[in-house]
Order: C-alpha cells, then sequence, then structure tokens
C-alpha cells in the first residue's frame, strides 16, 4: 500500500503504508515534518493535512472532535483531515495528501 504525501515544499515522497495504521503515525515515522504532538488522540490539530480532492470521498466521515480540533486549525479548507484520524487500509491504497503549512512558519 502507498501514500503519495507533499511536503512542505512541494516535493511528493511515496511512502508505504501499513494496514490499520494511521496515516499520521505512517507520515511521523518516514520524518516528514509533521508535529503530532497528541500521537493521535484527537485532542490537537498538529497532523492537520489536506486531501486529494479525488480522495475525500472515499474516507470515513470526519467525527465531532475531528470537527472541533480542526476549528482549532490554521488555514483548514473543505479538504482538510487530522492524519491522526484516517486509518490505512487497502481501500486507501494509493492516497494523495499534501502537509498543511506549519502555524509556527505562517
Amino acid at each position: 500500500m502507498k501514500i503519495y504525501v507533499t511536503d512542505l515544499n512541494g516535493e511528493e515522497q511515496e511512502l508505504e503504508g501499513v494496514e490499520g495504521w494511521r496515516v499520521m503515525e505512517i507520515i511521523r515515522d518516514y520524518g516528514l515534518p509533521i508535529k503530532a504532538e497528541c500521537g493521535g488522540a484527537c485532542a490537537c490539530a498538529t497532523c492537520h493535512v489536506y486531501v486529494n480532492e479525488d480522495w475525500l470521498d472515499r474516507l470515513p466521515e470526519k467525527r465531532d472532535e475531528e470537527e472541533d480540533m480542526l476549528d482549532e486549525a490554521m488555514d483548514v479548507r473543505d479538504n482538510s483531515r487530522l492524519s491522526c484520524q484516517i486509518i490505512m487500509s487497502e481501500e486507501l491504497d494509493g492516497l494523495r495528501v499534501k502537509l498543511a503549512n506549519d502555524p509556527e512558519d505562517l
């Protein structure tokens, strides 16, 4: 399974996905700059990503907790998601996301 992640420099990275892992964990384990301060507890918005439009309908709906945390994020868009709330599966093979800008860089 693959995940394609566009980093903050606009370069696309091809990552090997792991069934059942959070997309945030995969991005972090590859050393890409994602803070993920709460470790996947949906208690912050530091794993904010933009999901490629072609993939939005394939993801599970946002839960209320994710919506609440996205309210705290910078530069939220219609395709904003928290990568800790996206669980990798065969159905998501080829998922494309872009890292959101780090609030400290804005």
